[in-house]
């Protein structure tokens, strides 16, 4: 017990200090020992490192490659616009400050014409505020033939819940959280939900949790 403690110890130590690092530094990190990449390589800690430039609250969804994470530029996100009647090329450009070509790009659109095939069109970001404190999702449009964290001004994409603590309502998201922190902690299934379900879905707040049981324990708690 109190060598796995030493190491939960060290671990969070060296996952606060990765934490500060860019997702390229992020990857140079992975390749300097088995325990920094199994760190350097964890979702949250990528995911974090993905998204505290433009302090984006969170980003939901895997991609199709762990790649996707390294880049980090504005254009690597996009609005999802849900087409009407009437809407144009000029004058959804008009509408989110953005210029044409930049949406028949992203969209990969020939023409204007093929506004008339789709349901929907990615916007480019021309405001960095708009992604402060939000939730994107990762998504690989059929048309525009990319992935991108996608946006939703209004409401968010169907079948998919958005939770205030963090983390997906879905049971496949809760099994990757539970597995996660199975591993994290060295511990069962049922002792990962727990920790889990009294951190309100907080990975973090669950490791904290577990670190201070272990703390009592070695003070001498086991004795009362």
């Amino acid at each position: 017990m109190n060598a796995n403690f030493s190491d939960l110890g060290a671990s969070d130590l060296l996952r606060s200090i990765l934490e500060l690092l860019s997702p390229a530094d992020l990857a140079r990190a992975a390749c300097v020992c088995r325990l920094w990449r199994e760190l350097a390589s964890d979702r949250e800690l990528v995911e974090l490192a993905f998204r505290k430039p433009w302090k984006v609250q969170r980003v939901l969804g895997s991609p199709s490659s762990t790649g996707f994470w390294r880049y980090t530029g504005l254009d690597r996100f996009a609005i999802s616009h849900c087409l009407v009647r009437g809407d144009t090329v000029a004058g959804l450009a008009v509408k989110y400050s953005v210029q044409v070509i930049e949406i028949k790009r992203l969209n990969n659109m020939m023409s204007e014409h093929g506004i008339y095939s789709r349901e929907r069109l990615l916007i480019p970001i021309s405001d960095p505020e708009l992604l402060h404190n939000s939730t994107c999702f990762i998504e690989l449009d059929d048309h525009a033939k990319r992935e991108v964290a996608v946006l939703y001004l209004e409401g968010n994409p169907n079948g998919i819940s958005v939770l205030p603590a963090g983390g997906f309502t879905s049971q496949r998201g809760s099994r990757k959280l539970i597995d996660s922190l199975k591993r994290s902690l060295q511990v069962d299934d049922d002792t990962a939900a727990y920790y889990l379900s009294i951190s309100n879905g907080d990975p973090r707040n669950a490791i904290r949790r577990f670190a201070e049981d272990l703390r009592w324990e070695q003070q001498g708690g086991r004795n009362w």
